[in-house]
């Protein structure tokens, strides 16, 4: 996802820009070119861990937008004071880009995680009970509902709400045709 670029020119011309990092082939990671790579296992994260891994993320994301920010400017100098007319440069953009990309990628998972925790707090509000998310009817247990005792509970919620909301519309309907 965050690939550095190589920046076009003599080395030394800009001094606000740092040497180039060089991307490295997999002969220079210590794997050999035919052999394939390592697979690791995928674990699920939550949402916090997927902010926490990409914030190095949008660290690098950033620094290239500023490199190339700072590049772009000593061009747009070079430029403006040599009256040449070179190439526009997009490279700020597409890093810029990137760099906000990364930031909505945070975005959501932290929405994500709000909602998750508005849901489990809602849960412990209205279902205090223990829910054994296994199907299985024949163990009992005192602290916790098995999972077909689970889904009455919420159909019979479900209906007393629908109840609820019925009566008070049909108490607004007579108000309203009372007048």
């Amino acid at each position: 996802m965050n690939i550095p670029m190589q920046q076009p020119g003599p080395m030394g011309m800009n001094p606000m820009v740092q040497s180039n990092p060089v991307q490295m082939g997999p002969a220079q990671h210590g794997m050999h070119p035919n052999q394939p790579p390592m697979q690791q296992p995928q674990e699920k994260l939550d949402n916090i861990s997927k902010v926490k891994s990409l914030v190095g993320p949008l660290r690098d994301s950033l620094s290239l937008a500023l490199k190339s920010a700072a590049q772009t400017l000593y061009q747009n100098n070079l430029i403006d004071t040599s009256k040449g007319a070179d190439p526009q440069d997009y490279r700020f953009n597409k890093n810029i880009e990137e760099f906000f990309a990364i930031c909505d990628q945070i975005e959501l998972h932290l929405k994500t995680s709000i909602e998750c925790i508005n849901q489990h707090s809602m849960s412990t509000r209205y279902m205090p009970v223990n829910v054994n998310p296994l199907r299985i009817d024949n163990i009992p247990s005192p602290d916790a509902l098995n999972y077909p005792q689970y889904l009455m509970t919420a159909r019979s919620q479900v209906q007393y709400t629908r109840d609820v909301h019925n009566a008070l519309s049909n108490a607004a309907r007579s108000i309203a045709n009372n007048e």
